[in-house]
């Protein structure tokens, strides 16, 4: 008799969660919160770097080590754009061919740049950077207070994803 009642209240105990589990599956399922924008993947064609993430966190960096902010300057971002857009076609980076050709041309003084691939989310660019003394000093560059930063995806390269990282006065 105390087999069967050990048995019963195992059921009960096992049931009743399941139950509780199932009453669940006609309730609306819970939403499912988004990635942050600096963990979402940059290896495709439709996606873009948010540059208002990146120029919070590279700030945010900046302002921990006594550096000022960083705004983005649209003449900045076209530049990244069109670096990382020519690292993708000859699937190489480079060195910043496309920012040497445009900065006198555009007054800019003291460009830094950091051109790097194969990081495939922000975060990764980001941590990538932070560990290359050269890339870190771009970004904590004392004397900056713009940027631009852009990501150019190339399907057929090893890489698969070209980041530029401007920064100037």
């Amino acid at each position: 008799m105390g087999g069967r009642n050990l048995r019963r209240g195992f059921g009960a105990a096992v049931c009743v969660p399941a139950l509780a589990l199932l009453g669940a599956c006609g309730a609306e399922a819970p939403t499912t919160t988004a990635l942050p924008s600096i963990y979402l993947p940059l290896a495709s064609q439709a996606a873009h770097v948010d540059t208002d993430a990146a120029r919070d966190m590279i700030s945010s960096y900046r302002r921990n080590r006594g550096a000022g902010p960083l705004t983005v300057d649209p003449e900045l971002q076209r530049l990244a754009e069109a670096e990382a857009a020519a690292m993708a076609l000859a699937d190489r980076p480079s060195k910043a061919q496309t920012v040497k050709a445009a900065v006198g041309r555009l007054g800019f003084a003291d460009v830094n740049a950091n051109l790097s691939a194969g990081y495939h989310t922000l975060a990764e660019a980001f941590s990538g950077w932070r560990e290359s003394a050269p890339h870190d000093a771009t970004m904590l560059a004392p004397e900056a207070t713009r940027m631009g930063i852009a990501t150019a995806y190339a399907p057929g390269s090893k890489y698969k994803v070209y980041w530029a990282l401007l920064t100037a006065k």
